[in-house]
């Protein structure tokens, strides 16, 4: 077993634990972060978990990011316009993503205010209306062209819209559909689901996620 499947693992069971105890198992909305996770996660581990994200010939020239208790720092520049770090819709997810040249300019720069936000102290129950309001400024733009974000890694663990629980991610590519909802691709949702479903429904950052089968 790799080094990088071990510290999943042990975060894995940790998050089992928790839910286990009733401790916000559902992804923690005004919570604390408690648990270091992705933070406490040395360096170099954090850049692996990115990289597993995309095919090597995309990993290995792409920008990487890693998050610090400051947020994210860059720690290589890339060659390809891709960017690879671990994100963290709740502070108990772990999501390695690498957004295409596009995304990069895009939907990537308010994922890493997202981090900056917590990194400043901001209420997690209060992060998604700041990012709604830097976008409505003007301060973030949705995608302006196609193209994708590899989420390739099995090593991802995701909160689930219908379940409400974070659960291990199938391997999947996510489409910028900015605004789109889930009527737009025929009603599907969750992870769970074979067809094409919407992320984040009716906002600038949507994506439509194509599960990727062996």
């Amino acid at each position: 077993m790799s080094r990088l499947t071990n510290v999943v693992t042990a975060v894995t069971v940790v998050l089992a634990l928790r839910g286990a105890a009733g401790v916000e198992a559902q992804g923690t909305v005004g919570g604390r972060d408690t648990l270091p996770l992705l933070a406490g996660m040395p360096r170099e581990q954090q850049i692996r978990l990115a990289m597993s994200a995309a095919p090597a010939q995309v990993s290995e020239q792409a920008t990487v990011y890693v998050l610090t208790p400051r947020g994210y720092i860059k720690v290589r520049e890339g060659t390809n316009g891709f960017s690879c770090l671990v994100e963290r819709q709740f502070l108990e997810t772990l999501e390695p993503q690498c957004y295409d040249a596009e995304g990069s300019t895009s939907t990537l720069q308010a994922r890493l205010y997202r981090e900056e936000l917590r990194a400043s102290g901001v209420p997690e129950d209060k992060i998604e209306s700041r990012i709604d309001e830097a976008y409505k400024a003007g301060r973030f733009l949705a995608p302006r062209k196609p193209g994708l974000v590899y989420m390739l890694s099995t090593h991802a663990r995701v909160f689930d819209p219908v379940t409400k629980t974070i659960i291990p991610a199938p391997p999947h590519l996510m489409f910028y559909a900015p605004h789109a909802t889930q009527k737009d691709v025929g009603g599907f949702s969750g992870y769970a689901q074979l067809p094409p479903f919407v992320l984040n429904e009716g906002r600038p950052d949507a994506y439509m996620i194509i599960i990727v089968r062996p």
